[in-house]
Order: structure tokens, then C-alpha cells, then sequence
């Protein structure tokens, strides 16, 4: 078991809670954007699936949130895990952009939309037949 890793790595654990609040879908985040996209393009296709789709968004918020609960949260009780030591300069060096981009597309997701709407709309065209 790991829980308590907030106790050697809370800037791992600070970090982890952000990629798992953008993976259940907060407002803000990345996450929240396809999540909502995908909702409403389900909604306008099928309600069922849509409503199937919005009860697996339930679904995976529970797990990730018991996922994150019982790693970070508690008290440690396997010794493997005094040992550990935060985060590095080289690890947060990597993933610190990744986090700052997950909240800029949060905010601001026509950053990238612009980017990618010309391939939307190809991919699109040639799947109308056109």
C-alpha cells in the first residue's frame, strides 16, 4: 500500500491532485474541456450514449478520487516507502510545463483548438465523403 505519500512528497501529491482533478473533469482544467465537449457532441448524436458516456465520467471520478485518497492520504504503514524523497529538479522540470498546460487549456482551450481545426475539419470532410 502507498497511502501517506503526502507526508515525504507533497509536491508530488500537490501535483498528482491537479492531474487528477483535470482527469475527473474540474472546471479550469484541461480535462473539463474535452470532457464537456464530449458530452454535448454526445448529447446531439444519441441520448443514450451520452447518458452512458456521462455515468462512465461518474464512474471515473470515484476511482480516481479513491485512487488519490488511499495513495496520498493516511499514514504510511510500508516501510519501503521512508525512503522515498520529492520530487527533483529534473523530474519538475518536466512536468511543472505539463501542469501549467493543463490549466491554460482549462482557460483558454482556443490555444490549441486554433491549432487543431484545420485537421478537425479535413478529418471531418473526408468522413462526409467529401
Amino acid at each position: 500500500a502507498y497511502g501517506g505519500l503526502v507526508h515525504k512528497m507533497p509536491v508530488y501529491a500537490t501535483l498528482f491532485m491537479l492531474f487528477t482533478m483535470a482527469n475527473v473533469g474540474l472546471p479550469g482544467t484541461s480535462g473539463f474541456i474535452g470532457e464537456i465537449l464530449t458530452m454535448v457532441g454526445g448529447f446531439q448524436a444519441s441520448t443514450w450514449a451520452a447518458a452512458g458516456a456521462a455515468l462512465g465520467v461518474i464512474f471515473s471520478a470515484v476511482y480516481m478520487l479513491t485512487l488519490y485518497r488511499r495513495t496520498v492520504f493516511g499514514q504510511i504503514t510500508n516501510p519501503d516507502l521512508n525512503g522515498l524523497k520529492d520530487m527533483n529538479r529534473i523530474e519538475l522540470v518536466t512536468i511543472v510545463p505539463l501542469a501549467l498546460l493543463t490549466l491554460l487549456f482549462g482557460v483558454a482551450p482556443n490555444l490549441i483548438f486554433n491549432l487543431t481545426e484545420g485537421a478537425a475539419l479535413s478529418i471531418l470532410s473526408l468522413m462526409a465523403g467529401g
